[in-house]
């Protein structure tokens, strides 16, 4: 069994770093993402993307584009082989985001919510 809150701890401090390759580490290479900011940031009507290059390339944009990007954790809980984080996100969004794992412990599947 994961360490939920052990993978919320690295997860944030990885993104709060903006060090692309570390945040790359959770994630397999199969890769889905949903998260209305795909919409929003990136045009993509279905807000979601598929494969771990095509969301490097839409994070490494996102990092650029909020160069002060920082994540403050709130709660972590956890399911089956998932976790969701509900954290402070950008532009003082509140956010909850729900990570599914592979048997390899990784990412495999991201779906964000973002209050309004």
């Amino acid at each position: 069994m994961m360490d939920a809150q052990k993978f919320a701890k690295e997860w944030i401090e990885s993104w709060n770093s903006h060090d692309l390759e570390n945040i790359m580490k959770h994630y397999s290479e199969d890769i889905e993402i949903t998260t209305p900011m795909i919409k929003l940031a990136g045009g993509i009507e279905s807000g979601s993307l598929s494969g771990k290059q095509s969301v490097k390339e839409y994070w490494n944009k996102a990092l650029i584009k909020f160069p002060d990007l920082h994540f403050e954790l709130i709660e972590v809980t956890f399911g089956v082989n998932s976790v969701a984080l509900y954290y402070k996100s950008i532009m003082n969004k509140m956010a909850i985001e729900v990570m599914f794992f592979n048997d390899e412990g990784l990412v495999n599947k991201m779906i964000a919510h973002y209050t309004n």
